[in-house]
């Protein structure tokens, strides 16, 4: 796997909690960086796939409008107090 060097400068009490995690973890503090910024890759990601699905919703013209959203949102409510008599 080829790999690149990135730099990074950090807040001072950010870099100390990552040397504590990881030395809790006794993991390298960059192996807890590459996880953290995996994670927040994939994260982003799919918060860009469901944004660009979402627009295709909407261009499709499958939506709901405000109205709709309110009434089914009450319903939510009265089904809770349904559910405790």
């Amino acid at each position: 796997m080829d790999t690149r060097v990135v730099t990074s400068h950090l807040p001072a009490d950010l870099a100390e909690k990552l040397d504590g995690l990881a030395e809790r973890l006794d993991r390298p503090r960059g192996w807890l960086v590459k996880e953290a910024i995996a994670s927040y890759v994939a994260l982003e990601e799919e918060r860009h796939r469901l944004t660009l699905e979402a627009l295709a919703d909407v261009k499709a013209g499958r939506t709901h409008d405000h109205a709709e959203i309110e009434a089914w949102a009450a319903s939510l409510g009265a089904l809770k107090r349904k559910a405790r008599r």
